[in-house]
């Protein structure tokens, strides 16, 4: 493989986007993070979504002294509007989606597009493992379970993934790489839902295929009031988004084994909003199953 370090005039470029809402302890750190990247053509570019503690006037100074594109909304607005924003004006051939609370180990630009680039253009996102990190950045494991020696133990799936993505979750999002070209044909984030992962792994997989490597590169702290600890709170508008997913899925699918699937990712999202007491969500996760299984059942063969 060559190595792209050595090509650094043609090296492609790398727009890492920082997301900040209420991250004051932690932005400095994380924006250094994105700027200190063994490569050496990444645009970052840091929008607040309107912050109340701080992190705007901090921002601010550190823009001037680092040198980043800084975009500051007048009101929260919400991740996948925030994105979508700095995305517009990205200028970068993949993108980085990086929460101000989390950071990137220095190689994590380079691996992904030593990755990307013999892969092809069938080939939309790069994926890697995290370490779990606590509020002083202290080790509390990893996203993916390792030995005693550090190797993974688990098969995490690679390539056409659209299957695997509808039964369960296994992409560590914050260290994806995603190839600028699929985020312009999906039209962004979809700013109708509360979060993004499902539906960014969803309609993305759906066309392109994934790419993982077995390396630890981000690390992601884990946050009380991180929103995907809010995931499965009561009449928390997560579950809501998640169910839109589903439907979209239900809509994207092309056979039995996709239909199979989202039967068993709609049994277990049902089965947390019983947990969670949202009976009107269970039952809509029913009605849904009932319409899956029908499908699959006209489909030839």
């Amino acid at each position: 493989m060559v190595d792209i370090l050595d090509e650094k005039v043609s090296l492609p470029k790398v727009t890492i986007i920082c997301i900040c809402y209420n991250h004051l302890p932690y932005l400095e750190v994380s924006i250094r993070s994105a700027l200190r990247q063994e490569y050496d053509n990444v645009e970052v570019i840091v929008a607040d979504d309107g912050s109340t503690d701080g992190s705007q006037e901090l921002l601010r100074k550190l823009s001037e002294s680092l040198g980043f594109r800084l975009i500051i909304n007048g009101k929260n607005l919400g991740n996948c509007a925030t994105f979508n924003r700095a995305f517009a004006l990205s200028s970068g051939e993949y993108i980085i989606d990086l929460s101000t609370d989390d950071i990137l180990l220095p190689q994590r630009v380079s691996c992904g597009v030593k990755e990307f680039q013999p892969a092809g253009q069938a080939y939309g996102v790069h994926f890697t493992d995290h370490e779990w990190i606590d509020k002083s950045g202290k080790s509390l494991g990893y996203h993916y379970k390792r030995n005693d020696l550090g190797d993974i133990k688990e098969d995490v799936p690679s390539g056409d993934i659209y299957a695997d993505v509808l039964e369960q979750y296994f992409i560590s999002a914050p260290t994806m790489m995603i190839r600028k070209e699929v985020l312009v044909e999906l039209g962004g984030y979809d700013e109708s839902l509360s979060y993004e992962d499902f539906d960014f792994w969803v309609r993305s997989s759906r066309k392109w295929k994934y790419l993982f490597s077995d390396e630890v590169l981000v690390q992601k702290r884990r946050l009380e009031k991180s929103l995907s600890n809010q995931q499965f709170r009561f009449a928390s508008q997560h579950d809501r988004s998640t169910y839109r997913v589903c439907k979209k899925a239900f809509d994207l699918n092309v056979s039995l084994d996709e239909h199979n699937a989202l039967v068993r990712r709609l049994k277990y999202e049902r089965k947390h909003a019983v947990i969670n007491g949202n009976l009107q969500l269970a039952r809509d996760y029913s009605e849904l199953i009932g319409l899956v299984k029908l499908k699959a059942k006209q489909m030839p063969g």
